[in-house]
């Protein structure tokens, strides 16, 4: 799948293959239709397909009809994980870690006709009181309801990238590099917002872990690192994009939790901004300069100053836990470097070539052989940042975020500065989560502080197609859970709308301009 953490698990087993030499064929999909039209044309040719971040929310088998001797192997993070492909033990093979709680219900209890349950209840309430039948027949109902729900919602998400590097270590073949691409498989799944806080410290712990295995050398000559090495290193850093190859101001103008904190959109906003600056005491041409270009004296104290300024004004998570990585003297990027700077490449709008083109591209700015790729990424990301902010910008000030009852709603309309962008659905999805925290942050309604968004895009002039995501709310404690994608699928059924189904992500459909109010009244009407 066209994702950085798919990219990530794939780099991990290409190196895999290598070593072995094993040959394969790569194959960059971005949707079902294309999965589809691949598996077709290399059905006869393969008899084994391994599926990177696409095919486990879905009943596979029935999806692309193979033939008896074919397998899969499934790695993905897509939740919930169709059941079907769980039971299925033969063509099926999800790669799971095996300590990983999949609470997947019994196998009675999802495949058992409906027909015996009717005759067992019927048998059983034969000589009862009708009163008492009726109040059986409830309790049936809700019980298999709940059970329905129950195969939907189990099982929390699990980075990709950090299966395929268990993988590498259970056999020994885990290298420094496939140890970097697991964590910014991990940082594009928390900047991203898919997993927890919790989560995302928790898996930060068990990869700290193999980078002191891996970094750690004893301060004797003999074993000391070259140092045009590759070092990965564990630091506390800032919560701010791309800062250290930006200047600080556009950094913070730029960031969603300083932009949402601070309400940058607004002139009080603005003023917040500079008292902020103010109190850290750094004067306004250093903080307006490349970061590269700052005074050394200020830079050795940054993080401090900024993390006691910062909690002044309401800012008590600007540190965050991450890892860097260094190339020699020179070159020193964080995973959160590297995410927004893979996104970019990969959603970039300027035609260069064939469709797969931006994916091979995204692909290769993850070697460290190619930094003038990656560079060219993080060119593109700092377009893309400023892009979502001025949009986000632009939405709260035109009051176009909008309360449909049980979600908030937002649609871009063409002609929108940046419209293009936001036609692809990464940044689409950064957009509405950037988008979300600020009106959560701007909003004294307390009843829309717990709404999820629903946002809309310019997907296709021509063919007179929106793109359309769902976004869970913005709340501390939401488990990150999104529903909507069973929300878009009945209320297209229900209204007939011509939608496409096309995503991985089932949370982002596609559909007809001129269906958008039929399938927005049936979506109020189904979440109310």
């Amino acid at each position: 799948a066209s994702d950085v953490d798919a990219l990530c698990a794939c780099k991990i087993l290409q190196a895999l293959f290598q070593c072995d030499h094993v040959q394969y064929t790569l194959v960059p999909v971005s949707g079902w239709q294309e999965l589809e039209t691949a598996f077709l044309e290399h059905k006869d040719q393969f008899k084994y397909f391994v599926l990177i971040n696409c095919g486990a929310n879905v009943d596979l088998l029935e999806i692309l009809q193979p033939e008896e001797d074919t397998f899969f192997f499934v790695c993905d993070s897509h939740r919930p994980i169709n059941v079907v492909n769980v039971y299925n033990d033969t063509q099926v093979k999800l790669l799971v870690k095996q300590d990983d709680d999949l609470n997947v219900p019994a196998y009675d209890d999802i495949f058992r006709d409906e027909e015996d349950e009717e005759e067992d209840s019927e048998n059983e309430s034969d000589g009862l009181e009708p009163s008492e039948k009726r109040r059986r027949f409830e309790e049936d109902v809700i019980e298999r309801t709940m059970k329905r729900r129950q195969r939907r919602e189990w099982e929390a998400r699990r980075c990709s990238a950090m299966v395929m590097f268990d993988l590498a270590w259970i056999m020994s073949k885990d290298l420094n590099d496939m140890l970097w691409w697991a964590i910014v498989g991990l940082t594009d799944q928390w900047v991203q917002d898919k997993i927890t806080q919790m989560k995302y410290v928790t898996d930060i712990g068990i990869l700290q872990r193999h980078v002191s295995r891996h970094n750690h050398r004893n301060e004797d000559e003999e074993n000391s690192l070259s140092i045009d090495c590759m070092r990965i290193a564990f630091e506390y850093d800032l919560r701010l994009a791309l800062y250290q190859h930006w200047s600080l101001y556009e950094s913070l103008c730029n960031t969603s939790y300083t932009s949402a904190s601070l309400k940058l959109w607004s002139v009080q906003g603005q003023k917040r901004l500079q008292e902020f600056l103010a109190d850290m005491g750094l004067p306004l041409r250093q903080v307006k300069q490349k970061f590269n270009s700052m005074d050394m004296s200020l830079k050795e104290n940054l993080r401090e100053m900024i993390e006691e300024s910062a909690n002044k004004f309401g800012m008590k998570d600007l540190r965050v836990q991450t890892f860097s990585i260094h190339f020699g003297f020179k070159n020193k990027f964080s995973a959160t470097d590297i995410v927004y700077a893979t996104v970019s490449l990969m959603e970039n709008i300027e035609k260069e070539g064939p469709e797969t083109t931006n994916f091979i591209k995204a692909l290769d700015s993850l070697s460290r052989g190619n930094l003038d790729k990656l560079h060219q990424g993080l060119d593109l990301a700092k377009k893309q940042l400023r892009a979502i902010q001025q949009t986000v910008a632009s939405c709260i000030c035109t009051n176009l975020v909008i309360s449909q009852g049980p979600f908030l709603y937002c649609s871009l309309m063409e002609g929108t500065p940046d419209v293009k962008l936001f036609s692809k659905p990464v940044s689409l999805c950064l957009l509405s989560k950037y988008l979300l925290k600020s009106f959560v942050c701007s909003t004294k309604n307390k009843r829309c502080k717990l709404l999820p968004l629903v946002m809309a895009a310019p997907m296709d002039v021509e063919r007179g197609t929106v793109i359309m995501v769902g976004i869970p709310p913005e709340t501390e404690s939401s488990d990150k859970k999104n529903f909507f994608g069973r929300a878009f699928e009945k209320a297209a059924d229900s209204t007939n709308s011509r939608t496409l189904h096309n995503h991985f992500d089932m949370s982002i459909i596609e559909l007809k301009t001129e269906d958008r109010s039929k399938f927005l009244d049936a979506l109020i009407s189904l979440l109310s």
